[in-house]
């Protein structure tokens, strides 16, 4: 009876391993639904992932710039000839030989001032025959007048026919005829007499002197064969002529103020004014000659020199300026590329102003709030999803800076003279087209 289990004993384990193996199993299907859900969301992310760079690599990287506000003016510099305000070829007006000259090239002379002397023997001779003439027929006239008066004297108390008086009367008047022609010689050979004295026409300075004592003179002008005794010019005053491209022909107007520098000394300035334009442009040079006239009374400038012509001109209607590598020259006209808040492209036209080099002046077209491509694909088109970078060194801002730098020394040049000027050879949008 003591070895013996009581009937009951063996019914408590039995539960309890139950429950642990439920609990067992309760554990592994969870962690079988948690791998499975890891590995559910594991593709998930993946395939988002894979969404995301898909989308990434289909937008195209571009570098944007806003629009600057441009104030700044234009020093717009062209070469120019130098000429005086009176430039003068000196000819001798009567045949003969030079006995004497008084002016050589340098002198500076006086309106008036004799120049040269010329001796004319036969401009004497003929003047000499011309007053015998004159004599001659002085006499006569005075023999047919007094004729002509007794006859019509005579016809009056019928002594003589009408016919003779007439007759009488007619070759009176022949003979006054013949008289007015030779006074009319001989004031016309002293007139050619007094031109044995050159004197100069205006105050200025003999430029050229092409004849010596002795030398033989034939009287002529510009358009004859005849060679010219001095060069005078008036350079008190000179006048440059420049020839303003058609682009800023029509901001270059008469009374505008301009100075004058020299490739030998660039840092002295000679104030000028615009005294005229051709008001017309070239057809074959495409160009408007402009007349900057100058104050030369200390002499510093020479006529026939070169020098350049700066004109100070506004930044006119144009309110910003761009860097041109943002400009597309499209068949249909300008156009700049603009992203907008989806990032996507926005073509914009616009018109272009003032070229200032590195950058230039947009007259129409932007609010100046844009984010502009900086060197947009010819292909670009509106719509296409693009992805703003950071601007390289150099690239947008450093680029800008410079020229937003060329434009404060463009603008100081026009005032003052120590600002270094913007030197234009073609428009920007004419070398773009032609590329």
């Amino acid at each position: 009876m003591e070895g013996k289990r009581p009937v009951g004993s063996n019914a408590a384990p039995e539960p309890a391993k139950g429950k642990r193996a439920r609990w067992v199993i309760v554990a592994v299907v969870v962690v079988i639904v948690l791998l499975a859900a890891q590995g559910i969301w594991s593709r998930h992310d993946a395939h988002a992932a894979l969404e995301r760079d898909a989308e990434h690599a289909s937008q195209t990287s571009v570098e944007v710039v806003r629009p600057q506000k441009s104030t700044a003016g234009l020093d717009l510099v062209l070469p120019g000839n130098v000429q005086a305000f009176l430039d003068t070829p000196i000819y001798a007006r009567t045949n003969g030989y030079l006995k004497k000259w008084y002016a050589d090239i340098g002198a500076h002379v006086k309106s008036g001032q004799l120049l040269a002397e010329i001796d004319t023997p036969e401009v004497d001779d003929q003047l000499r025959a011309a007053r015998a003439d004159l004599a001659n027929a002085n006499a006569n006239y005075a023999l047919a007048k007094s004729t002509a008066d007794r006859w019509t004297d005579m016809l009056k108390s019928k002594s003589v026919s009408k016919q003779e008086t007439d007759e009488k009367v007619g070759d009176m008047l022949a003979k006054k005829g013949t008289l007015d022609a030779a006074r009319f010689n001989v004031a016309r050979l002293e007139k050619t007499q007094s031109f044995q004295k050159v004197y100069a026409p205006f105050d200025g300075i003999v430029t050229a002197r092409n004849v010596d004592v002795g030398a033989l003179i034939d009287a002529g002008s510009s358009g004859g064969p005849a060679k010219e005794l001095f060069h005078v010019a008036q350079a008190d005053r000179l006048r440059v002529y420049v020839n303003v491209p058609q682009a800023y022909a029509q901001q270059v107007r008469a009374q505008q103020t301009a100075f004058l520098t020299l490739t030998e000394t660039p840092s002295k300035h000679y104030p000028g004014t615009v005294a005229r334009t051709s008001g017309a442009v070239d057809p074959q040079q495409r160009t408007m000659l402009v007349e900057v006239d100058v104050d030369n009374r200390n002499g510093d400038l020479l006529p026939g020199a070169y020098a350049q012509v700066h004109f100070a001109l506004g930044a006119g209607a144009a309110p910003f300026t761009l860097p041109g590598n943002a400009l597309l020259f499209r068949p249909d006209g300008v156009k700049v590329a603009t992203v907008d808040q989806q990032h996507k492209v926005k073509l914009l036209p616009v018109s272009l102003g003032t070229d200032f080099g590195t950058r230039v002046a947009i007259a129409s077209g932007l609010q100046g709030d844009e984010q502009v491509i900086l060197n947009p694909q010819d292909s670009i088109v509106d719509g296409a999803p693009v992805r703003i970078v950071p601007a390289k060194a150099g690239a947008g801002s450093g680029s800008a800076a410079g020229a937003s730098n060329a434009e404060g020394a463009a603008g100081a040049s026009g005032a003052a003279a120590a600002s270094a000027p913007i030197t234009h050879v073609a428009s920007l949008q004419s070398t773009r087209m032609s590329l």
